[in-house]
């Protein structure tokens, strides 16, 4: 246990190494339906899958999980190293499922862990693989410590042809005790016409 509780400190130590000042970047706030919103995100352990979940409550918009083919060491430390090697390299993994008709929707949000400052692998391959041109990309992060750090930043090199709203980044470790913050962030960056 005390190696699982170092190894996680080390993690959260390194995650939050990177910076990036989001008052540099420009954002809007978008106004949408239901049905034009897309919530896309990968989740490790359960924390951005929670938040995914929460945006689509209060959104009501489709839910999309970001599946690589090959899956994630269930291990914390094997996935911590596979993790840290990838993100470096900027690696892409293969993904199992698309998102069907993507072309309906106009604005996505996009979710992931915060994996060594930036976004995880599976997140990375989806950006990749669509048209993002005229869509707004709303980031969410969950972290251990790292906050934002250069996700948003490195979603913006992804998919240099979309808008951007407002990121929001929660702590993993009380993203089940987040309900209002969530809440008060989808707010501030989305309308939703019924």
């Amino acid at each position: 246990m005390k190696k699982k509780t170092m190894a996680m400190m080390m993690a959260a130590s390194f995650l939050g190494a990177g910076g990036c000042s989001a008052e540099n970047m420009t954002t809007q706030k978008v106004s949408a339906e239901p049905d034009k919103i897309l919530i896309a995100y990968y989740s490790w352990s359960g924390n951005t899958r929670f938040a995914a979940e929460q945006i689509q409550k209060l959104t009501g918009g489709r839910l999309f999980e970001i599946k690589p083919v090959k899956a994630y060491p269930s291990d914390y430390s094997a996935c911590v190293d596979q993790a840290k090697q990838e993100c470096r390299q900027e690696f892409k993994p293969e993904l199992a499922v698309k998102a069907e008709e993507f072309a309906k929707y106009d604005v996505i949000f996009v979710g992931t862990p915060n994996w060594w400052s930036t976004m995880a692998p599976p997140v990375r391959s989806f950006l990749s693989a669509y048209d993002f041109s005229g869509k707004t990309v709303i980031p969410f992060v969950t972290h251990g410590g790292g906050g934002m750090a250069d996700c948003e930043r490195d979603m913006r090199k992804a998919c240099p042809k979309a808008a951007f709203g407002k990121g929001g980044a929660f702590s993993g470790g009380s993203i089940r005790n987040a309900a209002d913050a969530l809440e008060k962030w989808v707010n501030e960056v989305v309308t939703i016409r019924k």
